[in-house]
Protein backbone atom coordinates (compact mmCIF):
# COMPACT_ATOMS: atom_id res chain seq x y z
CA UNK A 1 0.00 0.00 0.00
CA UNK A 2 2.83 2.40 0.91
CA UNK A 3 4.59 1.61 -2.37
CA UNK A 4 1.41 2.38 -4.33
CA UNK A 5 1.03 5.74 -2.53
CA UNK A 6 4.68 6.61 -3.22
CA UNK A 7 4.25 5.76 -6.92
CA UNK A 8 1.13 7.92 -7.19
CA UNK A 9 2.94 10.79 -5.48
CA UNK A 10 5.95 10.43 -7.79
CA UNK A 11 3.76 10.39 -10.89
CA UNK A 12 1.82 13.42 -9.65
CA UNK A 13 5.03 15.37 -9.05
CA UNK A 14 6.46 14.39 -12.45
CA UNK A 15 3.27 15.40 -14.23
CA UNK A 16 3.05 18.73 -12.44
CA UNK A 17 6.66 19.54 -13.30
CA UNK A 18 6.12 18.56 -16.93
CA UNK A 19 2.90 20.53 -17.28
CA UNK A 20 4.22 23.61 -15.47
CA UNK A 21 7.31 23.72 -17.67
CA UNK A 22 5.06 23.60 -20.71
CA UNK A 23 2.80 26.32 -19.36
CA UNK A 24 5.62 28.70 -18.47
CA UNK A 25 8.03 27.89 -21.33
CA UNK A 26 6.53 30.71 -23.39
CA UNK A 27 7.67 34.33 -23.37
CA UNK A 28 5.71 36.00 -26.12
CA UNK A 29 6.40 39.66 -25.46
CA UNK A 30 9.31 42.05 -25.11
CA UNK A 31 9.22 45.55 -23.66
CA UNK A 32 11.53 47.82 -25.65
CA UNK A 33 14.30 49.32 -23.54
CA UNK A 34 16.09 52.58 -24.22
CA UNK A 35 18.75 52.10 -26.89
CA UNK A 36 17.29 48.90 -28.34
CA UNK A 37 16.59 48.46 -32.02
CA UNK A 38 14.70 45.89 -34.06
CA UNK A 39 18.07 44.41 -34.97
CA UNK A 40 19.13 44.00 -31.33
CA UNK A 41 15.78 42.52 -30.28
CA UNK A 42 15.58 40.14 -33.25
CA UNK A 43 19.12 38.89 -32.56
CA UNK A 44 18.34 38.48 -28.86
CA UNK A 45 15.47 36.10 -29.66
CA UNK A 46 17.02 34.42 -32.70
CA UNK A 47 14.42 35.63 -35.19
CA UNK A 48 14.61 37.78 -38.29
CA UNK A 49 13.85 41.49 -38.28
CA UNK A 50 11.21 40.83 -40.93
CA UNK A 51 9.43 38.31 -38.71
CA UNK A 52 9.57 40.68 -35.72
CA UNK A 53 8.09 43.45 -37.87
CA UNK A 54 5.41 41.11 -39.24
CA UNK A 55 4.44 39.94 -35.74
CA UNK A 56 3.87 43.56 -34.75
CA UNK A 57 2.56 45.10 -37.98
CA UNK A 58 5.56 47.43 -38.10
CA UNK A 59 6.20 48.99 -41.50
CA UNK A 60 9.16 51.21 -40.68
CA UNK A 61 12.18 50.44 -38.53
CA UNK A 62 11.04 52.67 -35.67
CA UNK A 63 10.29 51.40 -32.17
CA UNK A 64 9.98 53.30 -28.92
CA UNK A 65 11.14 52.72 -25.37
CA UNK A 66 8.36 51.11 -23.34
CA UNK A 67 6.62 49.70 -26.42
CA UNK A 68 5.43 46.11 -26.04
CA UNK A 69 6.42 43.85 -28.96
CA UNK A 70 4.89 40.45 -29.63
CA UNK A 71 7.37 37.64 -30.11
CA UNK A 72 6.91 34.35 -31.92
CA UNK A 73 5.96 31.35 -29.82
CA UNK A 74 9.11 29.35 -29.05
CA UNK A 75 8.12 26.01 -27.53
CA UNK A 76 10.47 23.50 -26.01
CA UNK A 77 10.76 20.01 -27.52
CA UNK A 78 7.80 18.64 -25.57
CA UNK A 79 5.65 21.53 -26.79
CA UNK A 80 6.69 20.88 -30.38
CA UNK A 81 5.94 17.18 -29.98
CA UNK A 82 2.49 17.90 -28.52
CA UNK A 83 1.70 20.30 -31.36
CA UNK A 84 2.92 17.80 -33.97
CA UNK A 85 0.73 15.08 -32.44
CA UNK A 86 -2.28 17.42 -32.59
CA UNK A 87 -1.49 18.27 -36.22
CA UNK A 88 -1.18 14.58 -37.06
CA UNK A 89 -4.52 13.76 -35.43
CA UNK A 90 -6.44 16.79 -36.73
CA UNK A 91 -5.03 16.92 -40.26
CA UNK A 92 -4.22 13.31 -41.10
CA UNK A 93 -5.00 12.90 -44.78
CA UNK A 94 -4.82 16.65 -45.42
CA UNK A 95 -2.13 18.34 -47.50
CA UNK A 96 1.13 19.58 -46.05
CA UNK A 97 -0.19 23.16 -46.34
CA UNK A 98 -3.25 22.11 -44.36
CA UNK A 99 -1.04 20.71 -41.61
CA UNK A 100 0.97 23.93 -41.45
CA UNK A 101 -2.28 25.89 -41.21
CA UNK A 102 -3.57 23.74 -38.32
CA UNK A 103 -0.32 24.31 -36.41
CA UNK A 104 -0.57 28.02 -37.19
CA UNK A 105 -4.04 28.22 -35.62
CA UNK A 106 -2.66 26.84 -32.35
CA UNK A 107 0.29 29.27 -32.41
CA UNK A 108 -2.06 32.18 -33.16
CA UNK A 109 -4.17 31.19 -30.17
CA UNK A 110 -1.09 31.12 -27.92
CA UNK A 111 -0.32 34.68 -29.07
CA UNK A 112 -3.93 35.83 -28.62
CA UNK A 113 -5.21 37.39 -25.40
CA UNK A 114 -8.36 35.26 -25.77
CA UNK A 115 -6.63 31.91 -25.12
CA UNK A 116 -4.09 30.35 -22.75
CA UNK A 117 -0.49 31.44 -23.35
CA UNK A 118 1.03 28.03 -23.97
CA UNK A 119 0.66 25.27 -26.54
CA UNK A 120 -0.35 22.86 -23.80
CA UNK A 121 -2.93 25.32 -22.45
CA UNK A 122 -4.46 25.94 -25.87
CA UNK A 123 -4.64 22.27 -26.86
CA UNK A 124 -6.15 21.17 -23.55
CA UNK A 125 -8.48 24.20 -23.24
CA UNK A 126 -11.87 22.56 -22.79
CA UNK A 127 -13.42 20.84 -25.79
CA UNK A 128 -11.52 22.65 -28.53
CA UNK A 129 -9.88 19.71 -30.28
CA UNK A 130 -11.49 16.31 -30.85
CA UNK A 131 -8.14 14.41 -30.70
CA UNK A 132 -7.88 15.40 -27.03
CA UNK A 133 -11.34 14.00 -26.40
CA UNK A 134 -10.92 10.77 -28.37
CA UNK A 135 -7.31 10.07 -27.36
CA UNK A 136 -5.70 10.24 -30.82
CA UNK A 137 -3.51 13.10 -29.51
CA UNK A 138 -1.49 10.36 -27.78
CA UNK A 139 -0.41 8.73 -31.04
CA UNK A 140 3.01 9.65 -32.46
CA UNK A 141 3.34 12.34 -35.11
CA UNK A 142 4.58 11.66 -38.62
CA UNK A 143 7.72 13.33 -39.93
CA UNK A 144 5.52 15.44 -42.19
CA UNK A 145 3.55 16.76 -39.20
CA UNK A 146 6.81 17.54 -37.39
CA UNK A 147 8.06 19.48 -40.45
CA UNK A 148 4.71 21.30 -40.66
CA UNK A 149 5.13 22.44 -37.04
CA UNK A 150 8.64 23.75 -37.76
CA UNK A 151 7.36 25.63 -40.80
CA UNK A 152 4.46 27.10 -38.81
CA UNK A 153 6.90 28.27 -36.13
CA UNK A 154 8.97 30.04 -38.79
CA UNK A 155 5.83 31.43 -40.45
CA UNK A 156 4.49 33.28 -37.38
CA UNK A 157 3.44 36.82 -38.18
CA UNK A 158 3.02 36.23 -41.90
CA UNK A 159 -0.33 34.44 -41.82
CA UNK A 160 -3.97 35.53 -41.96
CA UNK A 161 -4.36 35.40 -38.15
CA UNK A 162 -6.67 32.38 -38.25
CA UNK A 163 -7.92 31.33 -34.82
CA UNK A 164 -10.33 28.58 -35.87
CA UNK A 165 -10.65 25.74 -38.33
CA UNK A 166 -13.20 23.06 -38.98
CA UNK A 167 -14.33 20.52 -41.54
CA UNK A 168 -17.84 21.57 -42.64
CA UNK A 169 -18.56 18.00 -43.79
CA UNK A 170 -18.06 16.76 -40.21
CA UNK A 171 -19.10 19.67 -38.01
CA UNK A 172 -21.42 22.63 -37.95
CA UNK A 173 -21.30 25.65 -35.70
CA UNK A 174 -23.40 28.77 -35.56
CA UNK A 175 -20.47 30.54 -33.90
CA UNK A 176 -18.06 29.63 -36.71
CA UNK A 177 -20.55 30.60 -39.40
CA UNK A 178 -20.34 34.17 -38.04
CA UNK A 179 -16.51 34.31 -38.30
CA UNK A 180 -14.49 35.66 -41.23
CA UNK A 181 -13.09 32.95 -43.51
CA UNK A 182 -9.36 33.47 -44.07
CA UNK A 183 -8.68 30.51 -46.33
CA UNK A 184 -9.85 27.03 -47.30
CA UNK A 185 -7.26 24.26 -47.54
CA UNK A 186 -8.43 20.78 -48.43
CA UNK A 187 -11.36 19.84 -46.21
CA UNK A 188 -10.67 22.52 -43.59
CA UNK A 189 -12.07 26.04 -43.49
CA UNK A 190 -9.88 28.49 -41.54
CA UNK A 191 -11.38 31.55 -39.88
CA UNK A 192 -10.64 34.51 -37.63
Amino acid sequence: MLFKQMMIAAITIACSLTFSSQVFAQNNAHTVQKGESLYIIANQYGISIDQLKAMNNIEKNEIYSGEQLKLPVTPDESGKDLLARLVEAEAKGESYAGKVAVATVVLNRVSSDQYPDSIYGVIYDGYQFSPVLNGTINQPASEESKRAVEEALNYQGYDNESLFFYNPDKATSEFLSDQEVTTVIGNHVFLR
